[in-house]
């Protein structure tokens, strides 16, 4: 997933249980045909359509819900959208206790105890975080029969603040790093996860099925990794919010890995005040992550009490312009959304990241380093099958005709030949990457003209899905916050002839609040997202197809 450097192409990545959805067909915009299904005669009407954390906790609060029913409804939805409706196969697999984990929280809830915002609240997880009894497979079927022994650490916290584990969502195959050429969501294990709002357009990835699933109403919450553009770009395409941590907030223990540099787990939901609810839930230290911040850690935070609906007035945000300009529709909703900054009290300031784009080659050295040994070790430490990425390899040679009919494995073959962590190279483009996205890059853009945060149109609209040619990112506005190790946030803004677009929020090390606050006042300001309709394809909009 190239728009130039190997940053935005491998990036857009990463950092069951009852099987559920088989590996599908994909849709295509060019090359060998593989067939649209359109929407079954089922009606998708859905009583909890749009219901956001608080509003169904209230529900459960005054006896008109359990976590019981709430599950059950989630479950069906599952079944009618991913396998007989639009097929968005967004959900890879499902809890087979996860009805039994709600029965548990309902009887919690009945003898007067409730843990939190999350009680009861089914969330779908990501397939490379592990979560018992189910597999983690990272969409690939070299791990089909993986099923780890022990929850991610961000499970466990999700599980005991009382959050129902529904299920694993598809993705782009690990986590969209193994070819140079390929499609984003889509998977050996999984198939091809869907646009809901046009079926034939890619749902980028590669937290594609995360994304999907919460803008389809299949949970009121998923979990995604990161590590460059696989929250936001998903986020931005899907019409939802997206929050990519600062590295080290939310622990990685248990998540199949790219790079101990940039991965990160993050929530996305259809609110900002949901991801507000999750990121409480999942951010706490985890002394066995080398990237928890020790002492420059912040205290633990209720991000719940930083929704404030004015924190734009007095604000100074900075305008990312050259992020734009790669596609006029994008360019028209930028501008509007600069319109209600400034509506809202914001004063707005045309400004630059100075080192932009400098870190691509450093960033290439610095995954392709990292891959291997990280993912070595996720394996020998979760009981995989397989053990060395060279097994791997040769597994997609075994099982090319499965796992590599569309694209193949350049990425996974370069990192077998990439410098070992201990040599010269790989040290000095770690550091190189984040000296120039971080304090080069993203801080002094912020000193330089004091400003709170940076905003940039989060990428372009959804693309075609092409099975000849792979994924057709126009743009990006993430880049410096995922190589820097930094927090970003993406919010609807608008759109592009029916397909979603965001607005990206690019804050220092640490300031999850206060880019909460202002994704959260530019939110309440513009109420941009639309739910999707499930159209088989935009021409079914009435609209040409671009």
């Amino acid at each position: 997933m190239r728009c130039a450097p190997l940053a935005l192409f491998v990036a857009l990545a990463a950092t069951g249980c009852a099987t559920k959805p088989t590996a599908d067909t994909a849709d295509t915009g060019s090359g060998p045909t593989m067939t649209v299904t359109a929407p079954a005669a089922t009606s998708f009407s859905f009583p909890y359509e749009e219901s956001d954390i608080a509003t169904l906790q209230a529900r459960m609060a005054e006896g008109q819900l359990s976590s019981h029913s709430l599950t059950q409804a989630y479950l069906d939805r599952i079944t009618a959208l991913d396998d007989g409706g639009p097929r968005l196969n967004a959900v890879l697999s499902l809890n087979p206790d996860a009805l039994r984990e709600a029965d548990a929280l309902d009887a919690e809830r009945r003898n007067g105890h409730v843990r939190g915002p999350l009680h009861g609240i089914p969330v779908l997880l990501k397939d490379n975080l592990d979560a018992t009894p189910m597999a983690t497979t990272a969409g690939s079927l070299a791990l089909a029969d993986h099923r780890p022994e022990r929850d991610a650490f961000l499970v466990t916290r999700l599980r005991e603040a009382g959050a129902v584990i529904l299920g694993k969502t598809n993705l782009s195959e690990w986590a969209n790093f193994r070819s140079t050429r390929s499609i984003s969501g889509w998977s050996g294990a999984g198939g091809q996860t869907r646009s809901p709002y046009a079926l034939d357009r890619n749902p980028c990835g590669s937290s594609s099925g995360s994304g999907t699933a919460v803008s389809a109403n299949l949970a009121a919450a998923a979990i995604g990794t990161e590590t460059d553009g696989s929250i936001i770009c998903p986020a931005s395409v899907v019409g939802v919010v997206g929050l990519k941590p600062t590295v080290g907030l939310v622990s990685r223990r248990g998540i199949v890995p790219i790079s101990a540099s940039q991965d990160t787990a993050g929530p996305m939901t259809r609110t900002v005040a949901d991801a507000a609810a999750v990121l409480t839930a999942i951010a706490a230290s985890d002394s066995k992550d080398p990237a928890y911040g020790g002492k420059s850690r912040p205290k633990r935070v209720d991000y719940t009490t930083h929704l404030k609906s004015d924190a734009l007035k007095g604000a100074r945000i900075g305008v990312l312009r050259k992020s734009a300009g790669y596609h006029p529709d994008v360019d028209a909703a930028f501008d509007r959304a600069i319109d209600a900054l400034k509506a809202a009290g914001a004063t707005v300031v045309e400004t630059t990241i100075p080192t932009a784009g400098k870190w691509d080659d450093a960033e290439n050295t610095v995954l392709l380093a990292e891959f291997r040994p990280g993912l070595e070790s996720y394996l020998a430490n979760s009981g995989a099958p397989v053990r060395k990425l060279s097994e791997i390899v040769e597994f997609n040679r075994t099982h090319e005709a499965q796992e590599m009919p569309y694209f193949g494995q350049e990425l996974f073959e370069q990192a077998l030949k990439a410098p070992p962590l201990s040599s010269p190279k790989y040290k000095t483009a770690r550091d190189t990457a984040r000296r120039l996205a971080g304090p080069e890059g993203i801080d002094a853009a912020l000193k330089r003209q004091k400003l709170d945060a940076l905003v940039a149109p989060s990428t372009g609209p959804s693309w075609r899905i092409d099975t000849v040619l792979g994924d057709h990112f126009s743009g990006a506005g993430y880049g410096a916050a995922a190589v820097a190790g930094y927090p970003s946030i993406t919010v609807p803004m608008g759109d592009a002839h029916g397909l979603p677009l965001g607005l990206v929020f690019l804050g220092k090390k640490w300031s999850e609040p206060r880019l909460i606050e202002l994704a959260y006042s530019f939110e309440q300001a513009t109420h941009a997202r639309t739910p999707p309709k499930f159209m088989p394809t935009i021409d079914d909009m009435g609209l040409a197809s671009h």
